[in-house]
């Protein structure tokens, strides 16, 4: 088996809440280019984690957050039989939102604030609606 690179490449994302509704973005780029998505992207060389979705969360939406903890962490592996072409391993986090408005920045296309009811509506991946659906009951018991 062949790889692009020869580790996983970290990445971030967050569920970020404002009261009961959660932001998504529409993304401008690769992967899943023009499809709505949690916000996030890649974590750089001397940034924490915590760093990094602040970074994310800011040039997509233009928002500022508040992270309350790990919502979940997801291996996302692109193969074949003969090779891995991607591997991503995504840390995405819990937050509320703290201040500004939504709106979409450098990488995102259209920002959005849904319920939980109307993700249905939308055509995200099962692994990001299992993210979410993580994130959702981790906040209902902190509050």
């Amino acid at each position: 088996m062949t790889r692009l690179s020869p580790w996983p490449v970290v990445a971030v994302g967050a569920v970020v809440w404002k009261d009961d509704r959660l932001l998504l973005v529409k993304r401008a780029f690769p992967p899943r280019q023009g499809q709505w998505s949690l916000p996030g992207g890649r974590q750089a060389a001397g940034e924490t984690v915590d760093q990094a979705v602040q970074r994310e969360i800011r040039e997509e939406a233009g928002i500022e957050i508040t992270l309350l903890g790990v919502a979940a962490v997801v291996d996302l592996i692109d193969r074949d039989q003969h090779e891995i072409r991607t591997h991503y391993t995504v840390i995405d986090m819990l937050a509320e939102w703290r201040s500004g408005d939504a709106v979409a920045g450098d990488d995102a296309l259209a920002v959005l604030w849904v319920s939980l009811a109307e993700l249905a509506e939308l055509d995200l991946p099962v692994v990001q609606r299992q993210v979410i659906d993580e994130a959702a009951l981790k906040r209902r018991s902190m509050l």
